[in-house]
C-alpha cells in the first residue's frame, strides 16, 4: 500500500528548530512504514521542495493543496503525533474514502514489499 504518514509539520512549532523536529519525526514514521513492507508519503516532503523553489510567501498556496493532492493518490492514512489542522485534513480524506486511518505503527498491517 501507499500510505500517508500525516503528523504536525507547523502545529505546536514555533522555532524552525520544531518544525524541523516534527519533520523528522515523520520520516522516522515514514522508514517504519517502509520497513512493514510499504510506500510511505508525506505531504509535507512533496510540498516543500516547491515551495523552496517558489518562495516562503507562497507557503499557503502550496502546502495543502499539494499535500491533499498527494493524499488522494494514497490508500491508507498513518495519523501520528499530537493537534494539528492540515494533518486532520489529509485523515480526512481518507474517512471520506472509506480508506484505513491507522493511529499506530503497530496496527499497520505487514506489506509485500515494494521491490
Amino acid at each position: 500500500m501507499w500510505i500517508m504518514v500525516a503528523g504536525p509539520y507547523l502545529a505546536g512549532a514555533a522555532t524552525a528548530a520544531e518544525r524541523r523536529a516534527n519533520h523528522v519525526r515523520m520520516n522516522e514514521v515514514a522508514l517504519r512504514v517502509f520497513e512493514k513492507g510499504h510506500v510511505p508519503i508525506i505531504g509535507v516532503n512533496v510540498a516543500l521542495p516547491i515551495i523552496e523553489v517558489a518562495g516562503a510567501e507562497r507557503f499557503e498556496e502550496l502546502m495543502m493543496p499539494l499535500s491533499l493532492a498527494a493524499a488522494e493518490r494514497c490508500d491508507a492514512c498513518l495519523r501520528i503525533g499530537g493537534p494539528s489542522t492540515g494533518a486532520d485534513q489529509e485523515m480526512q480524506s481518507f474517512h471520506r474514502r472509506g480508506l484505513p486511518v491507522y493511529f499506530s505503527i503497530d496496527e499497520v498491517p505487514p506489506g509485500d514489499g515494494i521491490g
